[in-house]
C-alpha cells in the first residue's frame, strides 16, 4: 500500500496518471489505513529505539527469528541508556495466537503501544490491553518471558516500562 502512490487503501489499485479517488478516504477501511500510516509515522518519530543505534548491531536483537510454524517473528529495538526498549511482534497468519510466549530482554512491565489490528484501523480489535508483565520463566535464550495474544495478520509494538515499586 504505502510507497508508490498507486493505492489509496485496500482494493483501490490503479495505475498512474489517473487521479486518486479521494472520497474513498471516508470509507472505514480506507480511513483506517490512513490512520494506521499516520500512527506508524508518529511512533517512529516519538520512539528513540526506532531511531537511535539504527546503523549498529547493538540497536537490533532477534528474539524469535525462526517460528515458521506460527509465521511469527519477534525482534527488539534498543536505544541508549535512559530510553525504553521496544519489541515488535508480527503475525503473518490469518489466525489468532493465544498465549504466545517468547523471551524478552528485560523483566517488568511491557505496554502495548501499537496494534495494527485495532478497531481504529478497521481491524478485528484482538489485543492485550495496556500492560503485560514479564515473568521469570526462561524462553528463547532470555531469562524473562512474556505471554500474550498475537492478533491475526498484525503487528504489535510493546514498550518496556519501569514503574515505581517494580524491581528490575
Amino acid at each position: 500500500m504505502a510507497g508508490n502512490g498507486r493505492r489509496a487503501g485496500p482494493g483501490a489499485g490503479r495505475a498512474l496518471p489517473e487521479a486518486i479517488h479521494w472520497p474513498l478516504l471516508f470509507e472505514s477501511r480506507h480511513a483506517g489505513m490512513l490512520r494506521l500510516v499516520a500512527d506508524l509515522n508518529r511512533l517512529y518519530v516519538n520512539e528513540p529505539a526506532l531511531q537511535i543505534r539504527d546503523d549498529g548491531d547493538n540497536g537490533f536483537e532477534w528474539l524469535v527469528p525462526d517460528d515458521g510454524h506460527n509465521s511469527v517473528v519477534v525482534f527488539a529495538r534498543h536505544a541508549d541508556s535512559g530510553h525504553a526498549t521496544l519489541i515488535c511482534v508480527s503475525n503473518f497468519q490469518a489466525c489468532v495466537h493465544q498465549t504466545y510466549r517468547f523471551g524478552v530482554p528485560a523483566g517488568g512491565r511491557w505496554r502495548e503501544i501499537f496494534n495494527s489490528d485495532s478497531v481504529f484501523y478497521a481491524g478485528s480489535n484482538v489485543g492485550n490491553g495496556r500492560s503485560l508483565r514479564a515473568l521469570p520463566e526462561p524462553s528463547h535464550g532470555q531469562a524473562q518471558s512474556l505471554t500474550l495474544t498475537v492478533p491475526p495478520m498484525a503487528t504489535l509494538f510493546l514498550r518496556h516500562e519501569v514503574w515505581h515499586g517494580d524491581t528490575p
